[in-house]
């Protein structure tokens, strides 16, 4: 979703512009019953307003109005003829997360069995896989929710039935998950374009993004582990509430970043399953393309700087004041918007020759914070563009300057811890 639903729903944005029909139950083009779910929960939203990410004026009701999977083969996870699910996340330019730890959850299969919601667990437990060497399917469903899921200003408690029991928020981020997952069988459309796994047969990254889009209208961002194909991202906008909303496809904001040819798309071990008992075979991430409509804070005492990189979010700044997608520095912030002083664990921050530094050696250069869209943006010398030689991805970092004089331009955002 961007709603980053990344199914890397990298839920990556999230926005469909009418419901799908029951005479196309997977297809994207469409008004669809996403909610058809375990558990009756109602958010009582319209879904003919603006849709995320297109508003030109304050939104007050952020109750209706959003405002902010992988192909694993070494260890191979879930069935060999079906994506597993990444989770969706917001991308609402200030890249929020962990938004209220007070809404964390743990025991995610007791909570969906306690609400009713049992057909959701077995879904789950089926297609939302987690990487062994990264601990169990629950520890990912847990971090999905409480990195992504709350900060869903649709989900807020307030925003919910009168009544709800504690949890019902997340109950109904899981059935959002899984029922928008099931629209995007990505395996079953390459697969319909003569793409299958193989150990030997490589693709162009042209041809991977055509067959999608050929299948789906819009076309999806591929993440490549080397040469190997391992996520793929579908983006959306929203319209109404994540709880039951109408999610509107859009092309991704983000560049794929697999190699232009040679691309494999490795072989699964284990067991297919049954398609015709499944409505959904893909492994994809979803992004909800949201926005928050309303006016910055202060300047925060704690921040990360995320960067904004052709208006998605695309990492950030690390200790040493580089960018790049890995975990993202916190940054100490001493002073105002209109002039403040910035300092990371390995001591402070500053500009000299254009670039940017930080370290126990660099002098404190004296910044500000410009209110832009709903988010505080760092500025140097006025400025809130910066720039460097290219996009980081996976490990590699590049360095910081300040003005647009390099190949990649983008801002950074101050997001508070």
């Amino acid at each position: 979703m961007i709603v980053n639903f990344a199914l890397s729903f990298i839920f990556a944005s999230l926005a469909l512009a009418s419901p799908l029909t029951s005479s196309n139950p997977l297809g994207l083009g469409g008004q669809f019953d996403v909610f058809a779910r375990n558990v009756a929960i109602s958010s009582g939203c319209s879904t003919t307003g603006t849709a995320s990410c297109h508003n030109t004026s304050a939104v007050s009701n952020t109750c209706c109005f959003e405002a902010p999977g992988f192909w694993d083969t070494d260890p191979s996870t879930g069935p060999s003829n079906s994506w597993t699910i990444h989770g969706i996340s917001v991308c609402d330019g200030t890249f929020s997360e962990n938004c209220d730890p007070s809404r964390d959850q743990s025991a995610i299969t007791s909570l969906l069995e306690s609400a009713g919601a049992t057909s959701t667990l077995s879904f789950m437990q089926t297609y939302w896989k987690n990487d062994p060497d990264d601990g169990s399917d629950e520890e990912l469903w847990s971090h999905e929710w409480d990195t992504h899921g709350t900060c869903y200003s649709t989900l807020e408690p307030s925003c919910l039935p009168s009544g709800s029991p504690s949890g019902t928020d997340a109950v109904a981020f899981y059935e959002t998950v899984v029922r928008l997952f099931q629209t995007l069988p990505t395996y079953t459309w390459l697969a319909n374009q003569g793409i299958t796994p193989s150990s030997s047969t490589t693709h162009t990254l042209t041809s991977l993004e055509n067959a999608l889009a050929a299948e789906a209208g819009v076309t999806p961002m591929l993440t490549c582990d080397g040469s190997n194909l391992n996520e793929i991202a579908w983006y959306f906008n929203l319209k109404g509430s994540i709880i039951d909303g109408t999610f509107v496809p859009i092309d991704s904001p983000e560049d794929s970043d697999c190699p232009s040819s040679g691309i494999k798309y490795p072989l699964k071990t284990g067991s297919p399953v049954s398609t015709t008992s499944v409505s959904s075979t893909t492994t994809t991430t979803t992004t909800v393309c949201s926005q928050r409509a309303t006016t910055p804070g202060p300047l925060p005492t704690k921040a990360m700087i995320v960067a904004i990189h052709n208006g998605a979010q695309v990492g950030g700044l690390l200790t040493l004041g580089t960018w790049s997608t890995q975990t993202l520095a916190t940054m100490t912030l001493a002073g105002s918007t209109s002039s403040f002083t910035m300092t990371s664990s390995k001591g402070s921050c500053g500009v000299s020759g254009g670039e940017l530094t930080c370290g126990s050696g660099v002098s404190a250069t004296s910044f500000t914070a410009i209110s832009s869209g709903g988010s505080l943006l760092l500025a140097s010398g006025g400025s809130t563009a910066f720039s460097s030689s290219a996009v980081p991805s996976g490990e590699t970092v590049e360095t910081v300057f300040t003005g647009s004089g390099k190949a990649q331009t983008y801002t950074l955002a101050i997001v508070s811890t």
